[in-house]
């Protein structure tokens, strides 16, 4: 293991057009699973230029059946996706929450899918897809993930909380974060480049007609202070290089900037580049697809292991095929920093944890609507609140010692 380096990772902010798209999706699969908590969903969207289209294939009590939409619900699904819009806070001219052009286009699920996934007689509910989920955990924060994607999380948390209580009301919704960190000896030590490119009220930019000295002064000094204040203590320097909004003008942004489309931040929604992805996205997923649930699942279980002391790091690899139960493998790595073989976590966390979509939505408690709070600033170092981010825990860390001593 390399022990001194550069590391960067990115994030966006609840008003970037590709985590408008999540959260719409999000939006339809809570709407569907607080109807019918074993309702299939896999909903896509793609925003635009005042313009939102869903596209996808579901299926439901009280949402749909045999083929036809319940009474009332084409309505509740725009209402929905324009309450989410509104939320987010897209008033503009190019993307207005009451104005856009909306069309659904979801309809209804395979029948093929259908049954091959669900239960029946003697036959166990069967993954919705093949395919690998990863699964990762790290000791550098408190929250066990990367320091670079969670200090970048951090900074446009904070940016957005202040744009909607009005502490920074030159804010708009549109904004990226990128944090590069220097390593030492394995821990992160200092930033030494910090970037933050956002959208902004008419005249707060350095560059082009609208520009005005004093105001872009205030966006500049306003986003450095909150740089840091996110950053630990001595992390931020007069040897950082500190760019903010380097174009030089960010007034057109959001879905009228540029198009998004649910699924496109898959690195922004895991590990910031620090460990493997599988490559399926998790929004517009109810928790049947393995995509999403075994993504979950895979991060409790790496969490678990770095939380008991087994390891300083941990990443976890989980595979599936369509229509199969049980996994086809599990993989354990602890990038050398294990005290314990990995071939032992391997047999032992099965045992902890049923790995069947079914074992695992039940163990988690996944079929519920808890997954718009997922679809910005991250699926995975969020605190856990009662039914929502469960794969956060440490519930099982006593068990696994036991385990590994055993």
């Amino acid at each position: 293991m390399r022990q001194s380096f550069l590391f960067t990772s990115e994030s966006v902010s609840e008003g970037h057009p590709d985590k408008v798209a999540d959260q719409i999706s999000d939006a339809i699969v809570d709407l569907f699973l607080s109807k019918d908590p074993q309702a299939r969903v896999a909903c896509e969207t793609l925003t635009t230029t005042n313009k939102v289209v869903l596209a996808g294939e579901i299926r439901g009590k009280g949402v749909y059946e045999n083929g036809a939409w319940a009474p009332g619900i084409e309505e509740e699904i725009e209402r929905t996706v324009r309450e989410t819009v509104r939320r987010i806070g897209y008033e503009q001219d190019g993307f207005h929450w009451q104005t856009f052009d909306f069309s659904n286009n979801l309809h209804g699920q395979s029948a093929e899918i259908a049954m091959g996934v669900d239960e029946a007689g003697n036959k166990d509910e069967g993954a919705g897809d093949q395919g690998i989920m990863f699964g990762y955990a790290t000791d550098e924060t408190p929250g066990l993930m990367p320091a670079t994607l969670y200090y970048s999380h951090q900074i446009l948390e904070r940016m957005a909380a202040d744009r909607h209580s009005g502490a920074a009301p030159f804010l708009e919704p549109d904004a990226k974060s990128q944090v590069t960190l220097h390593y030492e000896n394995g821990t992160p030590t200092k930033a030494t480049a910090l970037v933050v490119s956002t959208q902004h009220k008419k005249g707060f930019c350095e560059k082009g007609d609208n520009a005005d000295a004093t105001k872009y002064a205030q966006l500049k000094d306003y986003v450095t202070g909150v740089l840091r204040d996110v950053l630990p203590d001595g992390f931020v320097s007069d040897d950082t290089a500190i760019y903010i909004n380097p174009t030089g003008a960010f007034e057109i942004g959001g879905p009228d900037g540029d198009a998004g489309l649910t699924g496109r931040k898959i690195i922004v929604d895991t590990y910031g580049g620090a460990a493997p992805h599988g490559g399926g996205a998790f929004s517009g997923k109810d928790p049947t697809k393995v995509d999403r649930s075994a993504a979950y699942v895979a991060r409790y279980l790496a969490k678990n292991v770095v939380a008991a002391g087994l390891a300083k790091r941990c990443t976890i690899q989980l595979s599936y095929a369509i229509g199969i139960a049980e996994p086809l493998s599990v993989y354990v790595d602890l990038h050398g920093t294990g005290t314990v073989d990995e071939a032992v976590l391997e047999e032992a966390l099965p045992k902890l944890v049923r790995l069947t979509p079914k074992g695992i939505r039940e163990h988690l408690k996944l079929n519920a609507p808890i997954y718009s709070k997922t679809a910005a600033y991250g699926h995975f170092g969020r605190e856990p609140e009662g039914d929502t981010f469960t794969w956060e825990r440490t519930d099982l860390v006593d068990q696994l010692k036991a385990a590994v001593a055993g």
